[in-house]
């Protein structure tokens, strides 16, 4: 399964910038090349030490690697070939796609049942120590939104 691409939760602005210019122009993604080019990091040690910074920075320099083994395959084909490989690649991710989209749609059929037959709860409980995978499926829209309502007993006369 391949790591995901999302880019760490750090905020140092200045630093995605200068990481996404050195990621675009090629150069070398290293921790004095980030000190040379920032405004407050004078210092490599400034990166390597701050868990943050540190984080984003191995998660640029592994795009960067990603990136020139890509196109270090590319460089060494053909165009026709580059491009039906591109296809396929599409193709598949199409294809996935649609995959997710009914794996999601069953998903939400399959809680709002468990719900309609009071097992919601059950169902919680059993994804309490889960919380990545509840957080991940509430991204994908795998779980249903709903307003709860509480029912009061009717009174007898």
């Amino acid at each position: 399964m391949p790591k995901e691409n999302t880019v760490p939760a750090f905020e140092d602005a200045e630093m995605k910038q200068i990481l996404e210019d050195l990621l675009a122009n090629d150069e070398p993604i290293t921790t004095r090349a980030i000190a040379r080019l920032h405004s407050k990091v004078n210092a490599a040690s400034s990166i390597t030490r701050h868990p943050g910074r540190s984080k984003l920075l191995a998660h640029y320099q592994e795009r960067q690697e990603q990136y020139r083994s890509w196109s270090g395959k590319t460089s060494t084909q053909s165009k026709a070939v580059t491009s039906a490989a591109l296809a396929d690649k599409d193709m598949r991710i199409a294809e996935l796609e649609q995959q997710v989209a009914l794996l999601t749609a069953s998903h939400v059929a399959m809680i709002r049942a468990i719900g309609e037959l009071g097992g919601f709860s059950k169902w919680a409980q059993f994804f309490a120590n889960y919380r990545e995978s509840r957080i991940e499926q509430e991204r994908l829209g795998a779980l249903p939104l709903a307003k709860v309502t509480h029912l009061t007993p009717p009174t007898r006369n």
